[in-house]
């Protein structure tokens, strides 16, 4: 016959029973949490990063159709000049290094000059339909990928020559040679991460032109919802497996100038290595606590069985329901055991929520500068719209920050990022917002100020930057500009973007100046 299990056994195997419970209960919602913050955060970071780059390959193509401008107009009278037209690739070559090659086509689509000479096609006339499409075009031009003549799997940026009476004479066109190395390669990869994060270029059809692994340029990806929808011109961010059957979380924004998207993305497995570690350390750090309370209801357990029943119900299923405490609280704990243990659980509860609380405004904060991040700015934005409360914005950008990261090391233009965001808390009121959009680039949110108030808090913001000392850089300057949201239905983010509209028309006017832009 089999013993009966006595009372005190019992007891103790329903209240560790509902002690594992609750604790696996607590641990699972913690990890969920945690883990949700973490991808989230990784999400907005690489879509930011990728909206980044995007933006600095549609300046590096601006830059270069500039360039070409420059030379088309200067061969307009001269594209039967051999000496002319040697010397201006030559120039535009050597002077600019934004090209492999620089070659002059005419009208009858044979190559007239080149440079360097060593490229050994001077004189061939293009025949395939790829290496037509400056001819074709008659415009400025962004190619699709091709060969060669000289064998080079190439794109071209190419402009048209016409002469004064507006006869077409051909183009000039710089080449990129996509499996060598080229300047845009260095451009992209010049913030390159140690995490498994990466960058890569697709162009119109998906056809990969960037890679860091050389030999996956001149792919075509079908299979991979990123690179479809950043074809349609969209940015954001998603959560997918990419073409190697790898889960990535990849943010992707289009570069506009040629039709080309940008795809930053890191492996979702490693990411999720932080939490895993987090969970272990939590979980080490807990057993200490577990065991004594076990040994606690080991002794008194034969006078604790009533108040113990209570608390497990109290407990079973609590996840992060608000009545559990309150349920806790309201068991009658007689004697002193029970009344240690329903403390002891309402301080575990207490810690596992403002643990929850903590990662949630974590979640908001730039880590670097301590002020309110991308998520933050968005949730402000929700909340000031729903409260109709106006105020001004200033949208900030440090004018030339990518020099002092090229001449001082990033480390530097970090302890300038620290610094930058200090002035900005001390000349600010408490009631006012700050934010680190991304990068050098940061918002501020003027509560109840109007627009003129605003521009007077800028200019003296702007002025204390411009007279202040950063370590190891010296003197740096500001660019700003303002916009007032009156709490009308407009949305905010209209607003954001005229402040963000004020600080280019600040950056063009020179640098180092305050423009208004009133959203009535």
């Amino acid at each position: 016959m089999l013993e009966k299990v006595n009372l005190r056994k019992l007891i103790l195997v329903l209240c560790v029973f509902s002690a594992m419970v609750t604790l696996l209960n607590a641990f699972y919602s913690l990890y969920q949490v945690q883990r949700d913050i973490i991808i989230n955060t990784t999400l907005e970071s690489n879509r930011v990063y990728a909206k980044k780059m995007a933006e600095m390959t549609d300046v590096f193509l601006d830059s270069a159709m500039t360039q070409l401008q420059y030379s088309a107009k200067a061969l307009s009278d001269s594209t039967n000049d051999q000496r002319a037209l040697t010397e201006e690739t030559k120039r535009l070559k050597n002077q600019t290094k934004l090209f492999n090659s620089v070659v002059v086509v005419n009208s009858d689509g044979v190559i007239t000059a080149v440079s360097p000479e060593t490229v050994k096609v001077k004189g061939v006339k293009l025949t395939s339909e790829s290496s037509l499409q400056s001819l074709k075009a008659q415009a400025p031009l962004v190619t699709d990928p091709f060969v060669s003549p000289a064998g080079n799997y190439l794109i071209s940026l190419s402009y048209p020559i016409f002469s004064n009476q507006g006869e077409y004479l051909g183009y000039i066109s710089g080449t990129i040679y996509l499996e060598a190395e080229n300047i845009l390669g260095k451009l992209l990869n010049e913030h390159s991460y140690e995490d498994g994060s990466y960058l890569y270029v697709v162009d119109r059809q998906g056809t990969l032109i960037y890679h860091p692994n050389k030999t996956r340029i001149g792919q075509i990806i079908t299979n991979n919802d990123a690179i479809n929808t950043v074809s349609k011109g969209e940015s954001g961010s998603l959560d997918i497996v990419n073409s190697l059957g790898t889960q990535m979380l990849a943010g992707y924004a289009p570069v506009s100038q040629a039709g080309w998207g940008v795809v930053a993305q890191k492996p979702k497995q490693s990411t999720l290595l932080m939490v895993n570690q987090q969970m272990k350390e939590v979980f080490v750090t807990t057993i200490p606590v577990g065991v004594l309370t076990l040994m606690f209801i080991w002794v008194f357990s034969s006078f604790i069985s009533k108040p113990l029943r209570q608390l497990a119900l109290a407990v079973t299923g609590s996840d992060r329901n608000s009545n559990t405490v309150n349920n806790v609280k309201q068991v009658h704990s007689w004697y002193f055991e029970a009344s240690q243990l329903k403390s002891s659980f309402i301080k575990a509860f207490g810690i596992a929520f403002e643990t929850i609380d903590s990662l949630h405004t974590a979640s908001l904060t730039d880590s670097m500068t301590g002020l309110l991040n991308r998520r933050g700015l968005d949730k402000a934005v929700d909340q000031l719209q729903h409260q109709a409360i106006p105020f001004s914005v200033l949208a900030l950008d440090i004018d030339f920050f990518k020099s002092v990261n090229d001449n001082f090391g990033h480390d530097t233009g970090d302890d300038l990022l620290k610094s930058f965001a200090q002035l900005m808390k001390e000349q600010s009121r408490d009631q006012d917002l700050l934010f680190r959009s991304g990068g050098e680039e940061f918002i501020i949110f003027l509560l109840n100020s109007d627009i003129q108030d605003a521009f007077k808090f800028a200019e003296r913001l702007r002025k204390k930057v411009e007279l202040y000392e950063f370590a190891n850089v010296g003197g740096v300057t500001v660019s700003i500009g303002v916009a007032f949201w009156g709490g009308e239905e407009q949305s905010i983010r209209v607003t954001l973007k005229e402040a963000d509209t004020a600080l280019y028309r600040a950056k063009n006017n020179g640098r180092n100046r305050s423009e208004l832009l009133s959203s009535d």
